[in-house]
């Protein structure tokens, strides 16, 4: 049986990229392994775009789950460097979600697009038989502005200093612990804690500080396969090595102990929220104060070389075939 999760490498270069529609002209970017989002030229400017799965979790509360989803679909544009300005989602909805728990899940998206100037232009929303949480549909964000300020996920080059923020399995720590926590054996002081990350479980306003800051190179959303697959999937997309230094990458209160309580490695954890930037080091201060204005932890935590993989104390690291939260989740929700 295949692995969960997105398929491998191996797979999208037989299958997908050989196959992918019409040639046109104004795709100035299309699907790559490690890169977030497409591009597309219209007229004199460019529409950054992606597109993800619309993941509802009952047990965060209807209006938090809705926010909460939307910044997850925002993210991967966001890292382009042009703020998300139009969304178009679907919903496939199971049966038993009633109108009032879809008005609060649509209310807690509607305020936080309404925050970040993103406008809904197009949908549809259905309840069909089969359909279950928290996978309920699917989203694509765009972003429009000049092709001079996108950044692009494969831009890093030799030299550049390795910027992350807010560090390994935020999401994790922050999800399972508001899930789950009278099943997770920490004490209540450490628990409350942990479930604080949620609440940093995103990094689009942190994207946008970055790039205004400071000349940026590229940005990955650290998301499945947590820090060690987003730092595999940007040095391989750029064609470059990543050599970091463990102990500069900030640790968020309640990480390490929630994930000895899971018993799981909180290098290769989801961790939507922690941003992975290459940035000119003529910048570097500046990104970090920005992000420091915003409240965000961020540290220099290595260099960009020459050669190619991630590297962590000079190990080279790959990316998990399965994110190490999920059999974590799994074990706590049955």
């Amino acid at each position: 049986m295949p692995d969960l999760g997105k398929i491998d490498r191996g797979v999208f270069e037989r299958h997908v990229r050989p196959r992918l529609g019409a040639d046109r002209d104004d795709v100035r970017l299309g699907p790559t392994p490690g890169v977030d989002f497409g591009l597309l030229d219209v007229g004199d400017r460019v529409v950054a775009i992606a597109t993800d799965p619309v993941s509802i979790l009952p047990a965060l509360g209807f209006e938090r789950a809705g926010r909460f989803a939307l910044d997850v679909v925002l993210a991967d544009v966001a890292v382009s460097g042009l703020a998300p300005s139009h969304l178009a989602i679907s919903f496939s909805l199971p049966p038993s979600m009633s109108d009032d728990d879809f008005a609060a899940a649509w209310e807690g998206l509607h305020a936080e697009a309404r925050d970040l100037g993103v406008s809904v232009v197009t949908g549809h929303t259905a309840r069909y038989e089969d359909c279950s949480f928290p996978w309920v549909g699917g989203a694509t964000a765009l972003a429009i502005g000049d092709a001079a300020d996108v950044v692009r996920p494969d831009g890093a080059r030799p030299g550049d200093d390795l910027v992350v923020t807010r560090g390994p399995a935020v999401e994790t720590t922050g999800l399972l612990t508001t899930l789950f926590p009278e099943r997770i054996d920490l004490d209540p002081e450490t628990l409350a804690t942990a479930q604080e990350r949620l609440a940093e479980a995103s990094c689009v306003r942190d994207a946008l500080t970055a790039a205004a800051a400071g000349p940026v190179t590229a940005m990955h959303d650290a998301t499945e396969g947590g820090l060690h697959g987003a730092l595999v999937e940007m040095a391989r997309s750029a064609g470059v090595r990543l050599d970091v230094e463990r102990d500069r990458v900030p640790i968020r209160p309640g990480v390490l102990a929630t994930c000895r309580a899971l018993d799981i490695d909180p290098w290769t954890a989801t961790t939507s929220g922690s941003l992975v930037a290459t940035v000119d080091p003529a910048g570097t201060d500046d990104v970090l104060a920005a992000l420091d204005d915003r409240g965000t932890a961020a540290a220099r935590v290595g260099r960009v070389v020459e050669g190619e993989g991630a590297f962590v104390d000079g190990e080279r690291v790959e990316a998990p075939t399965v994110d190490a939260s999920w059999a974590a989740y799994s074990r706590l929700s049955t």
